[in-house]
């Protein structure tokens, strides 16, 4: 009888995932807020309900310095890393991540295959899977910008039309980028320009003409905090962070889609985890059509067609995909190039009185 409710208590944790599993933890890193929120929502727990598996849900700044330490150092402790392609091409070419077999990600709901059903360039890099497409814009408070309202790029940068301190990532991604379309460059020639020392000293010299106004942040999830405070009253961000301050708590923010860069996430695996097939079946999980839907929650455009279907449509018109025109797509293969000096660069230039 013993015997008996012991192998029926097996049968029932295998059906679950197996013992095995239960019993295992697993690190996922990302970036909190709300949008770590929605993460949580509609991968982790759904993940942790349907295997038994423990996911250690931890935040982070994003860059690569801290899976560099890891890796380096031989003592990797996260598991799967949610990266912004700025900083993917240059965490893959340097041997921080684990390449991803394509096999492993499922097909659509709809049956369509996942190379057919996922934008192409979500799937680009042989490092990772592509999440969520998103834009860096940036956001007013109605209530403390004046009676002249923003408009364009060009706007962020004059402090005569529109006195108040600005916030901006302390990166040098996008903050250069921003720099140079607001002088006049045009998009198809911002990163060309961005390669030379003309073009860095031209963005730094842009930059120069609001820095005393930059108050500098470090996490997304700061930018709309530092809005509704006063502390500013523009500030650079995510575009769902702002989404969500504005749909859920009812913040007087306007977006100024005008210059967005526009970009995506991806799921990542740190090169040499002791877990790395449980790391797979996370991400392939984390892919699926229903799971990347759940991005609409905070206005991020899921990379997979059939996600589409799923997405309330009164939210399309607040996606990225709904504003590329008006923007421009984030070179990543020129941040893994260039990312390093231009860091450093960017430092030396913060430094400067």
């Amino acid at each position: 009888m013993k015997w008996t409710a012991t192998l029926l208590g097996l049968t029932l944790a295998f059906a679950l995932g197996g013992p095995a599993r239960a019993q295992e933890t697993l690190t996922v890193v990302s970036f909190g807020g709300a949008y770590g929120a929605a993460q949580k929502k509609h991968q982790i727990d759904p993940y942790m309900a349907k295997t038994g598996v423990k996911v250690l849900f931890e935040n982070y700044t994003g860059g690569i310095a801290e899976m560099k330490a890891q890796v380096q150092s031989g003592r990797v402790q996260w598991d799967v890393v949610d990266v912004e392609t700025i900083d993917l091409e240059r965490a893959c070419a340097e041997g921080l991540l684990e390449i991803i077999p394509r096999d492993i990600v499922l097909p659509g709901d709809d049956g369509t295959p996942a190379a057919e059903d996922f934008l192409p360039a979500t799937l680009a890099s042989e490092c990772a899977i592509g999440e969520m497409v998103y834009s860096t814009i940036f956001a007013y408070n109605q209530n403390t910008v004046g009676p002249n309202k923003p408009t364009t790029l060009e706007d962020f940068f004059d402090l005569q039309s529109f006195p108040g301190k600005r916030g901006l990532r302390k990166r040098p991604q996008v903050s250069m980028e921003w720099a140079l379309l607001a002088d006049g460059v045009p998009s198809e020639d911002v990163y060309k320009l961005l390669a030379t020392p003309e073009g860095q000293a031209r963005a730094f010299a842009k930059l120069d003409t609001i820095k005393k106004d930059v108050v500098w942040y470090d996490s997304w999830s700061q930018a709309p905090q530092m809005l509704n405070d006063g502390g500013v009253v523009m500030v650079q961000s995510a575009n769902g962070r702002v989404f969500d301050a504005m749909k859920n708590e009812n913040k007087p923010f306007t977006i100024v889609w005008d210059g967005n860069l526009f970009d995506f996430g991806a799921w990542t695996i740190v090169q040499g985890t002791p877990k790395l097939e449980l790391a797979k079946d996370f991400v392939a999980f984390a892919t699926t059509t229903k799971a990347l839907a759940g991005f609409q929650d905070v206005a991020y455009g899921p990379p997979r067609k059939s996600s589409m279907a799923l997405v309330d449509k009164a939210v399309i018109e607040h996606l990225p995909s709904s504003h590329v025109d008006e923007g421009m797509q984030v070179d990543s293969v020129f941040w893994a190039d260039y990312g390093e000096s231009l860091a450093e660069k960017f430092n030396e230039w913060l430094l400067k009185k």
